[in-house]
């Protein structure tokens, strides 16, 4: 079958490897599109060491062709996201059952560009900061994936007011579309805020932005850490601090948890989806690129060439 590889030399290329076949707890899912994601630039930049060669690509979105031993074979058909440990990037891709997750009432290219940014950007929002009416929310890399979405999850939630903060004038303009009171850029980030504060803060940046944005949370609030986009230099924290102000830091792994706990990721998948599906919030694909051309989507999402979600097309 045809895939990606990204090989020792850390370049990505096409190529034919053997096609899979699922395992006991396991499907095979024919893949139609697979999202571009964080995960991708992290194992091309070496954060995530794996074997090499490595195919690549942690979400796709196809239907479900083969299961193995303890599968329900009535399951073969059915149209599904997979969040798998890798291997999206290719015409057939394996993943657990549990994480194999139904789709109705999402197009399968839609889909495939939820995938872990849905569940992860809905978690951040209802079940880690756990905003709810009235509540005030900042959110970093507002216009990307998990950005645009969990906007949406938290307008849904009942936020009174959302802020974000994005790299650059354009991704401001791009991202006031998702419902942002307020979009921000990094340059004006925190000077524009003044003495403002927050109840939920989401940031995937790390560095002197962490520490801004506890100067920013407000008495009883919630700071979710989901990456370090700027830098993996830790940042000192004085629980003391926090339990004088009530607030709490909180992170969230969805890699982690699909090894742990899937089921609760899934779960959290299937609540986004239904959320997508009836049109409560939406999942904004802004470039389409072909199998061989991985290679430059993953770039232009390292670059910040792109916002919302890109995918690409397998089928």
């Amino acid at each position: 079958m045809k895939a990606v590889v990204l090989g020792a030399d850390d370049h990505f290329r096409p190529a034919e490897v053997a096609e899979p076949v699922p395992g006991p707890g396991e499907v095979a899912v024919r893949v139609a599109y697979a999202g571009v994601q964080w995960g991708d630039v992290l194992v091309r930049d070496g954060h995530f060491p794996v074997p090499r060669p490595f195919v690549p690509g942690f979400e796709a979105a196809g239907r479900i062709a083969a299961v193995g031993d303890g599968v329900d074979g009535s399951r073969i058909g059915e149209q599904v996201v997979a969040l798998v440990g890798g291997g999206g990037y290719a015409q057939v891709v394996l993943v657990p059952a549990v994480l194999a997750i139904g789709t109705e009432g999402v197009d399968v290219r839609t889909a495939a560009g939820a995938g872990w940014v849905a569940p992860t950007a809905y978690d951040l929002i209802n079940a880690v900061t756990g905003v709810g009416p009235g509540d005030s929310v900042l959110i970093h890399a507002a216009s990307g994936g998990v950005g645009t979405l969990a906007a949406q999850f938290a307008a849904v939630a009942g936020a009174r007011r959302i802020v974000g903060v994005v790299g650059s004038a354009e991704r401001a303009d791009y991202a006031r579309q998702f419902g942002y009171d307020q979009v921000l850029t990094r340059e004006e980030f925190p000077g524009a805020l003044g003495e403002e504060t927050f109840d939920a803060i989401l940031d995937p940046v790390g560095g002197a932005t962490r520490i801004a944005n506890l100067a920013h949370l407000a008495p009883h609030g919630r700071l979710a850490v989901y990456g370090n986009i700027a830098t993996f230099e830790p940042v000192a924290v004085s629980t003391n601090d926090l339990l004088m102000n009530g607030q709490s830091l909180m992170t969230y792994n969805s890699n982690l948890l699909s090894r742990t706990a899937p089921a609760r990721l899934a779960a959290a998948a299937t609540r986004a989806l239904a959320l997508v599906a009836n049109g409560s919030v939406r999942v904004d694909i802004t470039a389409e690129h072909e199998l061989a051309d991985v290679a430059t989507a993953i770039d232009d999402l390292a670059t910040g060439a792109t916002c919302g979600k890109s995918i690409v097309r397998v089928r």
